[in-house]
């Protein structure tokens, strides 16, 4: 006859015991009496299927977040047209600490239909769409870019306002956030240097 370690009552076998675990002292139970207890009586009174598909969809819907306003929120490039919509160039120059940044590397030649550097000069940019902002035009280029304060991924180190360092970011001689949209003739300029 099996006994209840709880209370101290016995029953006639081992299934009565277990149903009377689960009806009188289930939420003092450890988890292994309680999987024991599941076993035997049908489960507990969740119901797993749904809790389960509840899971998987709040972790769709943090994944979606995290891409949306983590990773893509600051591209500043939802409104880019299609390759091929329009033809302008501009230059950019980048310098960081000191070091000036070579575009003419194969990493940042036609790395990106819309905006790129091409035929090894690393000076002139082309766009090949309308729309292209200069949050696109960074992201293009392999540079994680944000702004309030001016911050960057550059070389795996992290460049931001306030951080013993100053980030320029300009189009023209004027400071410029993510969502301004290049234009033809337009001078990029960006600059981390020690505050």
């Amino acid at each position: 006859m099996p006994e209840c370690d709880y209370c101290g009552a016995s029953h006639d076998s081992e299934d009565a015991h277990l149903t009377h675990l689960k009806e009188e002292h289930y939420e003092d139970l450890g988890p292994i009496d309680k999987r024991r207890v599941d076993d035997a009586t049908g489960g507990s009174d969740l119901p797993i299927g749904p809790i389960a598909v509840g899971v998987v969809v709040l972790a769709a819907v943090a994944v979606v977040g995290y891409v949306v306003f983590v990773v893509g929120g600051n591209s500043g490039g939802t409104n880019v047209g299609p390759t091929g919509s329009a033809h302008y160039h501009g230059t950019m120059e980048m310098t960081v600490l000191g070091d000036r940044v070579d575009f003419s590397r194969p990493r940042y030649q036609l790395q990106d239909e819309r905006f790129h550097f091409e035929e090894g000069d690393g000076r002139t940019w082309h766009a090949h769409a309308t729309g292209v902002t200069f949050g696109y035009a960074m992201n293009a280029l392999g540079f994680d870019v944000s702004t309030e304060p001016n911050a960057i991924r550059y070389e795996g180190e992290t460049y931001a306002d306030g951080d013993g360092v100053e980030v320029v970011f300009e189009v023209n001689g004027d400071a410029v956030d993510l969502n301004y949209t290049l234009k033809e003739g337009d001078s990029i300029r960006v600059v981390v240097r020690e505050a």
